[in-house]
């Protein structure tokens, strides 16, 4: 879905602190309505603390944060029956089915019953409605989480690692969930450390490191404005031509591991560079043992802003 021009979440110089630690340093965002966006970071960039002041849980030192142009000052009551959501890990009550669960969640809300049974079948959890919750699958328990934050109808969605640690056919079978929701105008902010997922599901990617935005945009954009470098990546069976292959036309740099022969070509375009690279390679009687060809990807990009890997952000 488009996005509209009606600001959903909009926060002005937003800053917050921790003792001398700055989580979060005079963040300027808007967010539409419709608009689906990732949030990727290292592991304390400031994700965390961000979605806990649009939640509500934090307060800000300075700045401001506006929920549909509303504060959480005097606003509570209202801000909470529009927001949903999912944290990365949910606790239930064991001994509880499916159903009930969802149905004490309806009731928490002031939805009518039916409610329960509406979300039991948007989560595909039907043949689960009367099975204890603590028999459930990891996820299965990730679908009944996402369930009780969509109990509330709510206009804005905040997930925090949905799918984290799940196979990657319950990690497709949230993210059909999550579709469903685009297609109804849902708005929903996306915490993840799975590059994929956040090119799936999201129209705008936010990378946040040291409390600060270091680059926003579509992936297009975010390419376009970063360099659209492409690489080759190969291992050597015997030593390797450096300089001479740092000489090629199009190669923008050669990161190489001169003991275990394997490296990286950053060029401008592959298909100039791959068959000079392959033809100087032949010239020189050099085997290769591994070859591949991609264009940057958001991991890519992630990496030369961050120094570091999102599926290693938390190591």
């Amino acid at each position: 879905m488009t996005k509209s021009n009606s600001v959903m979440i909009e926060s002005v110089a937003l800053t917050k602190s921790f003792k001398n630690i700055v989580a979060v340093n005079n963040i300027n965002l808007n967010i539409y309505a419709g608009e689906f966006v990732a949030l990727l970071g290292p592991n304390g960039a400031g994700k965390t603390t961000l979605i806990e002041m649009i939640e509500g849980l934090q307060k800000p030192d300075s700045g401001k944060i506006l929920i549909q142009g509303k504060s959480w000052k005097k606003n509570g009551t209202a801000l909470r029956r529009i927001l949903g959501i999912s944290l990365q890990e949910t606790k239930f009550f064991d001994r509880v089915t499916v159903y009930e669960t969802l149905e004490l969640f309806a009731c928490f809300y002031g939805q009518p019953r039916a409610r329960a049974r509406e979300v039991l079948e948007l989560i595909q959890l039907q043949e689960k409605e009367k099975s204890y919750t603590m028999n459930l699958s990891g996820g299965q328990r990730q679908r009944l989480a996402l369930g009780l934050a969509l109990v509330n109808r709510p206009e804005i969605l905040l997930l925090d690692e949905p799918t984290t640690g799940l196979d990657p056919t319950a990690r497709r079978e949230i993210w059909k969930v999550i579709q469903h929701l685009k297609e109804q105008g849902t708005t929903l902010i996306l915490t993840t450390h799975y590059m994929e997922e956040a090119e799936f599901l999201c129209n705008r990617i936010l990378i946040m490191d040291h409390g600060k935005f270091l680059a926003q945009g579509t992936l297009a954009e975010l390419l376009k404005l970063h360099g659209e470098e492409e690489f080759i990546h190969f291992a050597a069976a015997s030593p390797f031509p450096a300089e001479r292959v740092q000489k090629l036309p199009g190669v923008l740099r050669l990161e190489f591991e001169s003991e275990k022969l394997r490296g990286r070509l950053v060029v401008r375009n592959i298909t100039l560079s791959l068959p000079l690279f392959l033809e100087l390679l032949k010239q020189e009687k050099i085997a290769l043992l591994e070859l591949e060809c991609h264009r940057k990807t958001l991991d890519d990009l992630f990496v030369q802003l961050t120094g570091r890997r999102l599926a290693d952000a938390d190591s």
